[in-house]
């Protein structure tokens, strides 16, 4: 797939957020499908997984991609150690990722039992070794950003946030990537997390100000293009979630509305046809029917036909499982 010129605002940056068992390989095939040129990053990949599989690392399935259909495209790293940051950041050297990210933002107890994620928002000094480890062992032109929330718990200030911001900032992030609203460690659970801690993008537009030369992209609830156009009024991008995968379609708006005002949406049609293609080659491959076929529920999202075309993948899913049977 050749990728249209960006016609529109080549300098706002739009991805799709990781996301663990949802941005796997088949539904960034998916994403291609419909815009070129959203930034996509894999699911979190802990450091130790990469470590302890180097010698057969390409023929496992976190880390498959289609090296030309998938760039621009982000690899999303798990971990606190800054002397296997610097093992992992000479492995992945070989490869072209547009970008490393750590992830400082996911709140999840098992995440945070790996002292990954969210819970490193209070040692930035750590975060900013591991930083300092991947950039001092890549040769490429990979950027390398920091993902994590406005703040954690009772350290929830502005300040808090901006010294966070300012430390790792100076160690050369490239970018931060900020979920608009704290995270608690304990008592909620990741969904909840999503949800209920009050939503705050005026915070991360004054860290913008505040860091005028430093790429801000904001994440959290957001779900229009519209939506999209006001807050990159005050960042330099947005990162969509959730919305995104249940209502694929809309990367198709994107594309044009942001990247390429000449671009043809597909139809959901042809989208359908080259995704049942693709799925046909997967099978004989022994992928999973399940899991390609999950990532084409939000296809026809608030279509009038919605539900009957689930009720169609549905029936896929049990006739190729009576097939492999």
């Amino acid at each position: 797939m050749q990728k249209p010129k960006l016609t529109n605002t080549p300098n706002i940056e739009i991805s799709i957020a990781p996301m663990m068992q949802y941005t796997d390989r088949h539904f960034r095939y998916l994403a291609r499908l419909l815009s070129p040129n959203v930034k996509l990053y894999t699911e979190m990949i802990v450091i130790d997984a990469i470590l302890n599989n180097q010698e057969n690392l390409d023929n496992k399935e976190f880390f498959k991609f289609n090296k030309e259909l998938e760039p621009p495209l982000a690899i999303q790293l798990g971990g606190s150690c800054p002397k296997k940051y610097a093992k992992v950041a000479k492995i992945l050297d070989k490869y072209n990722f547009a970008e490393i990210n750590l992830n400082i933002g996911c709140p999840s107890d098992r995440v945070q039992a790996g002292k990954i994620g969210a819970c490193l928002m209070q040692e930035p000094n750590l975060v900013a070794e591991c930083l300092d480890a991947i950039k001092s062992n890549i040769t490429k032109n990979t950027q390398v950003t920091v993902k994590s929330r406005i703040g954690i718990d009772n350290l929830d200030s502005y300040e808090f946030l901006y010294n966070f911001i300012d430390i790792l900032n100076k160690k050369g992030s490239d970018a931060f990537i900020i979920h608009a609203r704290k995270a608690w460690l304990s008592g909620l659970n990741p969904k909840q997390n999503r949800t209920i801690p009050k939503i705050n993008y005026d915070r991360v537009y004054q860290i913008k100000k505040d860091f005028p030369d430093t790429k801000i992209i904001i994440n959290g609830e957001i779900k229009t293009t519209s939506e999209i156009s006001e807050h990159i009024k005050n960042v330099d991008g947005c990162m969509l979630g959730r919305a995104i995968y249940n209502n694929p379609y809309m990367l198709g708006e994107i594309e044009k509305e942001f990247f390429n005002n000449e671009y043809t949406i597909p139809s959901r049609e042809e989208i359908s046809e080259k995704m049942f293609s693709y799925l046909n080659e997967q099978v004989n491959h022994n992928k999973s029917v399940t899991q390609i076929i999950k990532h084409l529920q939000g296809l026809y999202f608030n279509e009038p036909n919605a539900k009957k075309w689930r009720s169609m993948l549905n029936n896929q899913i049990q006739l190729y499982k009576t097939k492999s049977a």
